[in-house]
């Protein structure tokens, strides 16, 4: 009995050890890529800023969305890019994470025509996959929390796009330890999921983002 406690207690070790060595390998990978406005000005030849869901109320943003929206919307002001998408869950008629996204866009004075919605974006892999396979990105910003973003970035990269992220930490969030260590189990996640490199979970016709973001609306 005491062989197998100790069995047991050394696999459970040796899978922590795992999981926090993959953790700190994908955060170490990428953080270089993470950047600040002003660095992004500098930049060249991107295709356009990617803004990643995180959840509405009814018609509006929950306080971390409004936050990516509006570092999108700033690093669009700033000439990072002239395109804008906004990938998150339309999963269902009554849930539409990107149309509201679109439209405090727009009321921000970003042309309709500027900003393309990914209504497919229900998981971090979904997004990036889709941003190249279906809307032919090679360069991208990425926008969300920093916490968020190491994760993206490695997928990014792993799925041979040129991408770099800013932060979108405008304030403090409420339950963002749980947010951390969930985070910790979906790197592992996704670092199994990019050597296998499935599809998104929706896949149809390209829509290449150097045209008119307005093929993207549904309403």
């Amino acid at each position: 009995m005491k062989k197998i406690i100790i069995i047991i207690l050394s696999l459970i070790l040796l899978s922590i050890v795992g999981i926090l060595t993959v953790n700190f390998y994908v955060v170490l990978s990428t953080k270089s890529r993470i950047i600040s406005i002003d660095e992004a000005k500098d930049l060249t030849d991107v295709d356009c800023i990617l803004v990643l869901g995180a959840g509405v109320y009814g018609n509006k943003p929950r306080p971390m969305l409004e936050d990516r929206i509006l570092t999108g919307i700033e690093l669009y002001n700033n000439g990072v890019a002239k395109k804008i998408i906004m990938s998150g869950d339309h999963g269902q008629e009554d849930y539409d994470e990107v149309n509201v996204m679109k439209s405090y866009a727009i009321d921000e004075g970003i042309n309709s025509s500027d900003i393309f919605m990914d209504h497919a974006g229900f998981s971090t892999y979904d997004s990036i996959y889709r941003l190249k396979e279906i809307f032919e990105v090679d360069k991208v910003v990425i926008v969300t929390q920093e916490y968020h973003l190491y994760r993206a970035l490695y997928i990014a990269k792993e799925l041979e796009i040129e991408a770099y992220g800013v932060s979108a930490n405008l304030r403090d969030y409420p339950g963002q330890f749980k947010r951390e260590v969930r985070e910790i189990l979906a790197r592992d996640k996704d670092l199994v999921k990019v050597i296998f490199k499935p599809s998104s979970t929706y896949v149809g016709e390209t829509i290449p983002v150097t045209g008119d973001g307005n093929i993207t609306n549904d309403k």
